[in-house]
């Protein structure tokens, strides 16, 4: 926590946005100072009160990131959560410097020793990257926060009171976000993101970002909070039990068609196939996906043109995704160059720009496809460790889950998140899913605690076939 900010420092202290503060000593000093005090005052004062408020805190800021301007350039920056992230981890680490503290040591899972290997492999293929700058960006506002998230989040006593509180809070967020993009619609005109308000003004359709800014993004995080109202229907005792759960599925499901997102409806189909599955309908659910698989297959073969996708046009195909399949191909011709080791940590950008020109329209700091970017990058290894994570998160958050609908709401938001990732990138770049791994592990290993002020239990089945 306190090598990292330093250590990124130390890489841009030489660049055009730190002209100002080089300038000024004095002024860094004292914000420094200011600061750390901050963070120790609310580290101290959260010592004092109920752990879970750092959950709880740490949902509230994980959408929001604030513009910050720093010699003429602006970057957007969770400092809202890092500042919740600082706070929790000097609470978390003061109390134990006290001699004689217990300690509660537990031994770590598969989720904790997949993390930790990418941690540690994405250090170090950053050694030989092209573009070390970029490496260092990820791992300083990424990767160690986020590693520092999991590992309160992943500590922290759960109780029914506690989820309850952050799905509170998921919600009320959810419904403040679709009124912003309500009103968006309404007015015809969007938020923040100046691109989005030219692509608007020349297409025929309109899409709104909220206060996200991006559409995809802003879709992502209402599948979320879906997945979440979708587990609570399906565990509803009887109607009247899910209603208002149903009345938020329709609200953001109209939130979500604002967006006109197709990876975020995508993660949703997703969500819900998972959640279906574990009903107990996971052949009924494999059969459906292998169905629509084979008229997707059919509708590209036999009529092409519907999908904007004529055999000889490859603008076609670039239109219809946006953009993304030039990316994935460039992304392909990395991997073939460098298919063992990659080219290196955050390396991306750089290489593509190296083969394929620097385009005026596109993003390419990274492929838009979370696998093909990890094997551009970091290769082999690299997929391997990836690998690892999907199939250790998913085998300690799907087993034995049946019983708790806590957990299963985890497990399909989470596919809904790396579905999402295939089509748009930013998985562990995305405290999301950090949040939700850590969730999941916690209360793998320990069933959630009932408090006196709790209810005596939840339903142990689902009642979807009611």
């Amino acid at each position: 926590m306190v090598a990292t900010p330093i250590l990124l420092l130390a890489e841009v202290w030489d660049s055009n946005a730190f002209a100002t503060l080089r300038h000024h000593p004095a002024v860094l000093g004292a914000g420094a100072l200011i600061a750390i005090a901050a963070i120790l005052v609310a580290g101290a004062l959260l010592a004092r009160r109920w752990p879970g408020i750092v959950a709880v805190a740490a949902v509230i800021a994980l959408p929001f990131r604030i513009p910050v301007t720093i010699g003429g350039q602006t970057a957007n920056l969770l400092l809202p959560l890092y500042l919740v992230i600082a706070a929790g981890s000097v609470a978390y680490v003061l109390p134990r410097l006290r001699r004689g503290h217990p300690g509660e040591e537990q031994p770590p899972g598969p989720i904790e020793w997949a993390l930790a290997g990418t941690l540690v492999l994405y250090a170090l293929q950053a050694t030989y990257t092209s573009d070390f700058s970029q490496a260092a960006q990820h791992l300083a506002f990424f990767y160690v926060p986020f590693a520092l998230l999991y590992a309160l989040l992943s500590r922290m006593p759960w109780s029914t009171r506690l989820v309850r509180d952050c799905a509170a809070v998921f919600v009320g967020l959810a419904l403040l976000f679709a009124a912003v993009g309500f009103v968006e619609l309404a007015v015809h005109g969007v938020l923040w993101n100046a691109k989005l308000e030219q692509s608007n003004a020349y297409n025929a359709y309109f899409r709104v970002n909220s206060l996200f800014f991006d559409p995809n993004i802003y879709g992502r995080f209402l599948v979320v909070v879906m997945s979440f109202a979708a587990v609570a229907v399906a565990w509803a005792k009887s109607f009247r039990d899910g209603r208002w759960a149903l009345a938020l599925l329709v609200v953001l499901w109209l939130a979500l068609l604002t967006t006109l997102s197709q990876s975020s409806l995508g993660a949703l189909l997703a969500s819900l196939g998972l959640i279906v599955a574990v009903c107990g309908y996971a052949r009924l659910i494999a059969v459906i996906a292998a169905a629509v698989a084979l008229l997707a297959v059919l509708l590209v073969v036999a009529a092409p043109g519907a999908l904007h996708l004529p055999s000889d046009d490859v603008g076609s195909l670039r239109k219809a995704t946006s953009g993304r399949s030039t990316l994935v191909r460039g992304g392909a011709d990395l991997i073939s160059e460098r298919p063992v080791l990659g080219f290196g940590a955050g390396s991306f950008q750089k290489e593509y720009e190296r083969i394929h020109g620097n385009p005026s329209t596109n993003d390419v700091s990274a492929s838009h496809t979370t696998p093909i970017t990890i094997a551009a990058e970091q290769g082999l290894p690299g997929i391997a460790m990836y690998l690892a994570l999907l199939v250790g998160a998913f085998w300690v958050m799907l087993s034995g889950a049946r019983a708790s609908p806590v957990r299963v709401a985890i497990a399909a938001a989470f596919v809904a998140l790396v579905f999402h990732t295939f089509v748009y990138a930013a998985f562990l770049e995305d405290p999301l899913a950090w949040g939700l791994l850590a969730a999941g592990a916690a209360l793998a290993r320990r069933p959630l605690e009932v408090t006196a002020r709790d209810p005596a239990g939840v339903p142990p089945a689902p009642a979807l076939a009611n």
